[in-house]
């Protein structure tokens, strides 16, 4: 779906007023917050300054710039438009790597319209680079300049790198199971990745990530990222993600993404 060149432009300038707010708190000693759940689950919930901060300030620019706009925020919830087009916002995805001086966090920013995710941006404001996902392009830019990102072939989940953000805190008993029965036939498997895990993905450097438990906010803008990029991206069923997140399975060769789905309903 096109996107015009101005919408484009006004979602990097999102990203970097972002950027621009929550570098000054990586790596120092800031006030952490416990939020108390996770999809409704009872566990250590963090947010800081910076998430709050930096989604409050993005919010600002769309309701100056683009007032017709609907927002859906982790922070601060969703704000009803008219123009069809929604902006969704995760300024800190993965609060836990920010808070224990990782960088595998970065900022969310995804553009749908009526529904639809049409824009994807993965933007790590620390190692300065943005990955963006749009009408059949996915882009690596950094300071040093632009890299357009594919996936990689991988014949066989037996050949492949499985990755999740955490092994067992976001599966329910069952999926672990299932989620270890996917490792089990993979080359090997890689934890802790975040968001960033998409964008290695995107690079072609993971071969399959299995999640569950995400929020609209979460997955919104990998989706662009990952399928411009020629991955799949689906949920553990093989349809289409709801607009409620839930659980995904992304790869970057069909073929591996569908011996993980065979894997993952194998109960």
């Amino acid at each position: 779906m096109p996107i015009d060149p101005a919408t484009i432009q006004f979602a990097h300038k999102l990203a970097d007023h972002s950027g621009e707010l929550i570098r000054p708190y990586f790596r120092q000693r800031i006030a952490i917050d416990d939020k108390g759940s996770v999809g409704g689950v009872a566990m250590f919930d963090p947010v800081t300054a910076a998430d709050k901060g930096a989604e409050e300030a993005i919010r600002k620019i769309i309701d100056a710039e683009r007032p017709h706009d609907a927002i859906l925020g982790e922070e601060y919830g969703h704000k009803p438009g008219t123009s069809g087009l929604t902006w969704v916002l995760d300024p800190v995805d993965g609060t836990r790597a920010f808070i224990t001086g990782r960088h595998t966090w970065g900022t969310l920013i995804a553009l749908e319209e009526d529904g639809k995710r049409i824009l994807g941006i993965i933007d790590q404001p620390v190692l300065r680079e943005r990955f963006i996902g749009f009408a059949g392009k996915s882009e690596l830019i950094t300071p040093e300049g632009r890299e357009t990102l594919r996936v990689r072939e991988c014949s066989s989940l037996a050949h492949a790198v499985v990755s999740t953000t955490h092994p067992w805190a976001f599966f329910d008993q069952n999926d672990r199971r299932a989620f270890r029965n996917v490792c089990a036939a993979a080359r090997m498997s890689y934890f802790g990745g975040d968001c960033y895990g998409y964008a290695l993905l995107a690079m072609g450097y993971i071969d399959l990530i299995v999640e569950s438990m995400l929020k609209p906010w979460d997955v919104a803008a990998l989706i662009p990222v990952i399928a411009n990029a020629g991955g799949v991206f689906t949920d553990w069923k093989g349809g289409p993600v709801s607009p409620e997140g839930g659980s995904i399975v992304a790869a970057g060769d069909a073929r591996v993404h569908a011996e993980a789905l065979k894997i993952l309903n194998a109960r």
